[in-house]
């Protein structure tokens, strides 16, 4: 498959894991990211994801998930068993933030976390102008169905993980079409970063 027609925040994946290491992908979904992992970049991959339905599209897919909740903790898993946890589009929906970074810190020697800027311009005109909870692109729900408990930006995410020890080894600010340089809290949809344990 082409990358060029890939969703951006998977382009953006497939371009920091490293061919042949060990990923593990939390709140997985479907198994999209996980199968383009496997298939280009050959990673002994494994998910975990909660929704029963999607568990059956991984399967369908060749894909080994385990039915879990990320918000209980990754107790079983041995420090360092992976060479990068995934969190992609699901940290803002978990209950506990601190464990489940904190774990996967421990889990994974890095750890890829991808999430909708909840600062975007378009949030942020929807909530002045109208005074509405925002619907966009890149947070497609309305306040009574979301899933998310975190309302994040990429301002608080970098804050937080300065305040802790943590690192940001890479960045990467996706808007609709294109890399966004310029004043990324305001104008990324997504923010994607690559973090370990200082």
């Amino acid at each position: 498959m082409g990358t060029d027609i890939l969703k951006s925040d998977h382009r953006k994946i497939l371009e920091i894991v490293a061919p042949g290491s060990s990923v593990l992908d939390l709140g997985c979904g479907s198994g999209e990211l996980l199968a383009l992992l496997v298939r280009e970049k050959k990673v002994r991959g494994q998910g975990i994801e909660i929704d029963e339905k999607a568990i059956y599209d991984c399967v369908e897919r060749g894909l080994n998930v385990l039915h879990g909740d990320i918000d209980t903790g990754l107790s079983e898993y041995r420090d360092g068993a992976f060479d990068y946890v995934i969190l992609n589009q699901s940290l803002q929906q978990v209950e506990h933030l601190e464990r489940v970074l904190t774990d996967s810190l421990r889990v994974g020697r890095k750890v890829i976390v991808g999430f909708p800027n909840f600062a975007h311009v378009g949030s942020r005109a929807q909530l002045f102008f109208r005074g509405i909870s925002p619907v966009t692109p890149s947070l497609p729900y309305t306040w009574y169905e979301t899933p998310n408990r975190h309302f994040l930006s990429i301002s608080d995410f970098i804050t937080y993980c300065n305040a802790r020890p943590i690192r940001i080894e890479k960045r990467a600010y996706l808007g609709a079409r294109a890399d966004v340089h310029f004043f990324p809290n305001v104008f990324a949809r997504t923010g994607l970063f690559l973090i370990s344990k200082k």
